[in-house]
């Protein structure tokens, strides 16, 4: 095995002897690494995310959700529906433009492959170590939004087209207060090195998502996680795709592997904004400052808490109602980028008067103290059911009408 691996590695210098130009061993370490390791990856992710999605909605509804194929609860359901995928028929639209209708699937996945590049699993478990990594996979995720463009362009459906001006203006509009509540962090970091970054939450008490930190911090941390489900088209915020109105939105007119194509490229934006999320506000794979073990453990911890958030985006997803237009355009214009401004502010104003100063630390408690004893007054405004006025039942309305 490990004789084929070195053949495989050594093949530019195969080729062309000692004199292998630098870029092309770049690009072929970078394509067997990256490349292979990443779409296996993807693939085992979407497959198991699928099905835990499949059976957390199945629990919430009171369902089972998928228990025929495998063994255990349906495990091998998702794998039977990709067999089933790869053997569909291709179908190519007559009045489709077909080479645009034909890479717009595979640029919506190269633009979540590319921000793959950037995210480390570890301290030493890592593609590429950027100093740009915050600003590279922001930019990276604008090819999403040119794929999912051109893929309701080149369809020549009604609903395609509008499935992706829909998509365009959500994606473009909250672009913005994403990166603007991943400033904060950027402020307090002094880098944009996602490791840098991590490495300065090493226990659990300095993560920065801890209103003693930084209670702006917190705040950007919820924004963040709202923006980017809408960046990700999740429910609630699912309008470019939304069945009721549009069928599937801009890849109505795709099937088999081009969709699957789509299908693969929304986990993996999922996981993407969960472990830039993790990285940036959770601690990354810190949590027990350990050196021993901590290598060891730091991707299992890492994708813990980015599963986790997956897990939160997943329950969103079968919680809450699909919102309206207007209701997604308020949302980002009216809170989410002047709560932005202000997080970028009051950041700057506390690392200058507050950060790890004594009265930084009391203040921040304050805040998350103040924070949490509000919503338990909210939450028990509510008069008990004992309390309540007693419903009248429809039977009994109409024998009094």
């Amino acid at each position: 095995m490990e004789e084929a691996v070195r053949f495989v590695i050594n093949i530019p210098f195969a080729l062309f002897g000692s004199e292998a130009p630098e870029w092309l061993v770049f690009v072929h370490v970078s394509l067997l690494y990256g490349g292979v390791f990443m779409m296996a990856f993807i693939s085992v992710l979407a497959f198991g995310s699928v099905w835990a999605e499949r059976k957390v909605s199945a629990y919430m509804q009171a369902r089972l959700g998928p228990m025929e194929v495998g063994k255990y609860h349906g495990c091998l359901q998702t794998i039977a529906d990709a067999v089933k995928l790869l053997f569909k028929e291709d179908i190519l639209p007559a009045s489709a433009d077909k080479p645009l209708f034909t890479i717009a699937p595979i640029l919506v996945l190269a633009g979540s492959l590319m921000s793959y590049v950037a995210i480390p699993f570890g301290p030493t478990l890592k593609v590429a170590d950027l100093d740009i990594g915050v600003f590279y996979i922001l930019g990276t995720s604008a090819v999403v939004v040119v794929g999912i463009i051109v893929a309701g362009w080149s369809s020549y459906s009604k609903w395609s087209i509008y499935g992706g001006i829909r998509a365009a203006a959500q994606y473009v509009s909250y672009e913005i207060p994403t990166a603007l509540h991943l400033l904060p962090i950027i402020i307090m970091a002094g880098s944009l090195n996602l490791i840098e970054i991590a490495d300065q939450q090493k226990t659990i008490l300095t993560w920065n998502v801890w209103p003693w930190i930084n209670p702006f911090a917190t705040v950007s941390f919820i924004m963040y996680y709202v923006a980017s489900l809408a960046e990700t088209n999740r429910t609630p915020f699912d309008l470019a795709e939304s069945e009721s109105e549009l069928v599937a939105g801009s890849h109505t007119e795709y099937s088999g592997i081009r969709w699957s194509f789509f299908f693969l490229a929304e986990y993996a934006d999922m996981f993407v904004v969960s472990a830039l999320g993790v990285i940036l506000f959770l601690g990354g794979w810190h949590l027990f400052p350990i050196p021993v073990i901590g290598p060891f453990l730091a991707p299992f911890i890492f994708l813990f808490k980015a599963l986790f958030l997956m897990f939160i985006a997943i329950w969103l997803r079968w919680t809450l109602p699909r919102l309206r237009v207007d209701q997604l355009t308020y949302l980002c214009w009216k809170v989410l980028l002047p709560f932005g401004m202000v997080t970028v502010t009051g950041t700057a104003l506390w690392q200058l008067y507050f950060y790890k100063t004594t009265v930084g630390y009391i203040l921040g408690t304050v805040i998350a103290g103040a924070t949490i004893w509000a919503m338990i007054r909210i939450y028990k405004s509510e008069p008990s059911p004992d309390r309540r006025p007693p419903m009248v039942r429809r039977d009994r309305m109409a024998a009094t009408q």
